[in-house]
């Protein structure tokens, strides 16, 4: 086994890896980019060297630095995990060049499948099922509708060397094909600098199911049962189960047969997935094989209780396999949704920020977060901006989506947009719980997935302010900051207001202390409510309906966690101070502050309640009221004076009362 192995690779994917490396007793030499310094990858290796600036082609794709430090720091292997060089034959050839290990599999094999027609090609030699189509080198346009028409409509043109959907188009009709065609080429072109195009006939409601395939160099190959990522966005996976729902041990061993079959055919060793498509009639067709870990690895561990990445290490340091294909289990459900800095009311467009509140679930033999950031991290515009994996397991799929519900729920991030939300409406859609699964299932069911959200703003915006005056005054009790005196009013209790804005709407709430309740006045709403604050979490009973939920504030936003929803305002707040009129003349400063604003003139008449002048200090405003009708005598400051905490502001004469 190495004693030293380099993680040419960021984020989860090289957190996970150093995990298991060093359960086995293996320091991990760490790559990072200038973007990357404080990232949690980088904290967790034993060392870790700077690669370049923040572009991937500046850090991450340079594996002449990368073999460079692995020879530097005495590093006997690299782990690419997935993306960036994982899957480049040019990058493991060096690394066997330098005699350094590349924890994947033959340089052969990864050159066999770089090319989806050259693999389709040796698949079919193979005796592995092909979609219908045509995957040759002659690209010229007339020939290739020719083809067309032979393989038959609606067909799909995709890129010879791409992934990601780039250079995908599905061709309903034949007038249509020439345009497709030129679009996809160009696509593939600017994309991938190759406009090869293969053409395969279009199954209007396939799944994706893929087979976990591993071998050694014993000749040993085994598949570790499939995993369904029908659920797809642009083509890109967003859910993952394992095992495929609906699907018979007939099915499981067929297609894993096929699997170990397209493995062997290219001298395989090592992790890959052999990718494909299942039709309704229950017929599945060869579409790829990745030569790598797939993303939604973690699946396939929770059923088998296996971790894939000790077998990696286990075959690239010679080994044979852990397992016979006899002796690999099959337990239970797993699920897993990715967690992403993204957008999806706006075409799932990828967001960036500071995750300024970050909680995730507890993890336990039933949940598990594999993640390469903590609260406080950036999220960069210059990588892919997956923030999380959150898996489940249970005994059964139905169990394994009540998990995920619950996981989901106790997930909340605050700072940049996510797909929580959006992650949740596909967990509880219906159709999702009956396994009616397809590749497009976020398109059937568009309706129901991005229709506006329900909520009643008016509940989130007093919780808010709730929690904004919680965070405000001082605690009598660790337990219940709300039995304290609020901090700040003079001689009665003080109202409080807080200006809070979401979007263009800006609302106005008013809290009053009452014994041991608050007074809520908001629109034409007046409520008592009683709540409780522990840490971020806020009780409230509302009208006789306790609610509790998760609350975080950064800078002057709040952010209200309801469910997946999450509510975020920015607010301004407003005390409002008054003496009583049976007190001296004199109206006093609260604490030290700045005087912003004075509304009245020496000599001036004012009604109870009306504000003299206003007082910033701490980011609150401090609204100075009269405290009955009156006379403003003196004015001691003006706008802009610095005040002390006592000092007389006002010297004020209350109207004698009318004889009863």
């Amino acid at each position: 086994m190495f004693h030293k192995i380099l993680i040419a690779n960021r984020g989860e994917i090289a957190c996970r890896v150093i995990k298991t490396a060093h359960q086995l007793g293996i320091r991990c030499v760490a790559v990072y980019s200038e973007a990357d310094a404080n990232a949690r990858h980088v904290q967790m290796a034993d060392e870790a060297y700077l690669l370049g600036p923040a572009p991937s082609k500046e850090s991450y794709l340079r594996a002449d630095k990368i073999l460079e430090i692995a020879k530097k720091s005495g590093a006997q292997a690299v782990h690419p995990g997935y993306g960036f060089l994982s899957e480049n034959e040019v990058f493991a050839q060096a690394c066997a060049d330098a005699g350094v290990v590349f924890i994947g599999p033959p340089v052969p094999a990864i050159a066999a499948m770089g090319s989806k027609s050259a693999a389709k090609e040796i698949m079919s030699k193979a005796g592995v099922p092909l979609v219908p189509g045509y995957h040759g080198d002659n690209q010229d346009e007339a020939f290739l509708a020719e083809e067309a028409d032979i393989v038959g409509y609606p067909l799909l043109l995709k890129a010879a060397y791409g992934g990601g959907g780039k250079g995908m188009k599905v061709v309903w009709q034949k007038s249509e094909f020439l345009e497709q065609l030129q679009s996809a080429k160009r696509e593939a072109l600017n994309g991938f600098g190759n406009d090869k195009i293969l053409m395969e006939r279009y199954l209007t409601k396939p799944r994706h199911v893929e087979i976990q395939v591993f071998a050694d160099n014993f000749g040993n190959a085994v598949y570790l049962h499939e995993r369904d990522c029908s659920i797809q966005r642009r083509h890109q996976k967003v859910i993952e189960e394992a095992p495929a729902p609906n699907f018979s041990p007939i099915q499981r061993k067929a297609m894993g047969d096929a699997a170990v079959k397209a493995a062997q055919a290219i001298g395989y060793a090592g992790a890959g997935t052999v990718e494909f498509l299942f039709d309704e009639d229950g017929s599945f067709y060869f579409m790829e094989m990745n030569t790598r870990l797939q993303v939604e690895h973690p699946v396939t561990e929770m059923i088998t209780g296996q971790d894939l990445v000790k077998w990696q290490l286990l075959v690239a340091s010679g080994q044979p396999l852990p397992l016979t294909q006899d002796e690999i289990p099959l337990d239970g459900h797993a699920i897993e949704v990715r967690v992403y800095a993204e957008d999806p009311d706006n075409n799932f467009l990828p967001a960036t920020g500071k995750l300024t509140y970050l909680r995730q679930p507890d993890a336990n033999r039933h949940v598990r977060i594999d993640t390469g950031v903590v609260e406080n991290d950036e999220v960069s515009p210059f990588y892919d901006p997956m923030i999380a994996k959150l898996i489940v397991w249970d005994e059964s799929r139905d169990r394994a989506i009540a998990r995920m519900r619950r996981a989901l729920d106790d997930y909340r991030i605050a700072g940049v947009k996510t797909n929580l939300n959006f992650l949740t409406r596909l967990v509880e859609h219906p159709a999702f719980g009956r396994a009616e699964l397809d590749t497009h299932f976020i398109e059937h069911h568009q309706a129901e997935l991005f229709a506006p959200e329900q909520n009643e703003p008016t509940q989130a915006l007093i919780l808010a302010a709730l929690y904004l005056l919680s965070k405000q005054q001082p605690s009598a009790t660790a337990s219940s900051p709300w039995q304290s005196a609020i901090g700040w009013r003079m001689n009665e209790n003080a109202s409080v207001s807080f200006h809070l804005t979401q979007g263009e709407q800006s609302q106005h709430v008013r809290i009053t202390q009452q014994a041991d309740a608050f007074l809520v006045a908001v629109n034409d709403l007046s409520l008592t409510i009683k709540a409780q604050l522990n840490h971020d979490e806020l009780t409230a009973n509302i009208s006789g309906h306790q609610c509790k939920v998760r609350v975080s504030q950064f800078g002057d936003t709040v952010s209200v966690f309801i469910k997946q929803q999450r509510f975020d305002f920015d607010y301004k707040t407003i005390v409002e101070v008054a003496v009583s009129d049976e007190s001296a003349g004199s109206l006093k400063a609260p604490m030290n502050g700045t005087v912003v604003a004075v509304l009245v003139s020496a000599g001036q008449q004012v009604e109870a309640g009306q504000t003299l002048l206003v007082m910033e200090a701490m980011k609150m405003e401090y609204a100075i009221k009269a405290p009955a009708a009156g006379v403003v005598n003196t004015l001691f400051y003006a706008t802009g004076d610095l005040v002390k905490d006592g000092a007389e502001l006002v010297d004020f004469a209350a109207t004698a009362k009318a004889e009863a």
